[in-house]
């Protein structure tokens, strides 16, 4: 099967009569494409940043719909996006309940086991340790080099001039990572137990952004970025449990 990697060579093209059927896209910008008289049984979606735009199914905008079933599924993920002290201080400990059922939950044998090319449960909680240290300990407290070394940095970062060094090579223990999960865990409960409405208005520099950047979240967007992408990897990893165990 043929691969095509960074390539631009599809923008605005035209397709007719042609087939995609079993094809995988990763990393791809399929912003704004447009179907017609297609065959889509079967079509399998995954975005991050759905909530942050439109899907239009025979017309229907069914972001909505797909946010709201989320919501079902996971009680309190709505409060990802609360803008109080209290609301956020809720929806930490929500998703952090559903995590402790899920990691509980885990037989040891599925630990480092992984569907294609997605993160195992094991490399999933490295990333939330590299996730916390980066919009906690660093946008939000400061620190200079905020990242512990079994964070599992995501792809593309190499690419992107980021200091690989500052990470271990080798594979940390299971009960090492859970050990770190809980302290930055416990770095965010501190956090919040303390947070009031004018410090989460605050502003603060984008950790993954340059000199040049000029997004400058609050400390509650800081908080709420966290919360994100808690509550995806947290779907994403039950999602792969379930095709695992299946």
């Amino acid at each position: 099967m043929t691969t095509y990697s960074g390539t631009d060579e599809f923008e605005g093209g035209s397709f007719l009569r042609a087939s995609f059927k079993g094809a995988t896209f990763r990393y791809s910008d399929l912003s704004g494409v447009t179907m017609r008289s297609v065959d889509v049984g079967g079509l399998d979606i995954d975005s991050h940043d759905l909530a942050f735009g439109t899907l239009l199914v025979n017309g229907v905008d069914v972001v909505p719909l797909v946010e709201a079933e989320l919501n079902r599924q996971f009680p309190g993920r709505e409060l990802q996006n609360a803008e109080t002290p209290d609301g956020l201080r809720e929806g930490w400990l929500a998703v952090q309940a559903a995590w402790q059922t899920t990691v509980a939950g885990t037989p040891p044998e599925l630990v480092d086991a992984h569907v294609e090319d997605e993160w195992s449960l094991a490399q999933t909680l490295r990333h939330l340790v590299l996730a916390t240290d980066a919009w906690l300990r660093g946008a939000i407290q400061g620190v200079e080099q905020p990242f512990h070394e079994i964070g599992q940095i995501f792809t593309g970062a190499e690419r992107m001039g980021f200091d690989m060094s500052i990470f271990r090579t080798d594979e940390p223990t299971y009960d090492e990572i859970l050990a770190v999960r809980a302290e930055r865990q416990q770095l965010v409960t501190d956090f919040l137990a303390a947070a009031t409405p004018e410090l989460l208005a605050e502003e603060r520099g984008n950790p993954w952004g340059g000199p040049d950047d000029d997004w400058h979240p609050t400390v509650g967007d800081c908080v709420r970025v966290i919360l994100e992408e808690e509550w995806a990897h947290l779907r994403y990893i039950r999602r792969d449990l379930a095709l695992l165990r299946s």
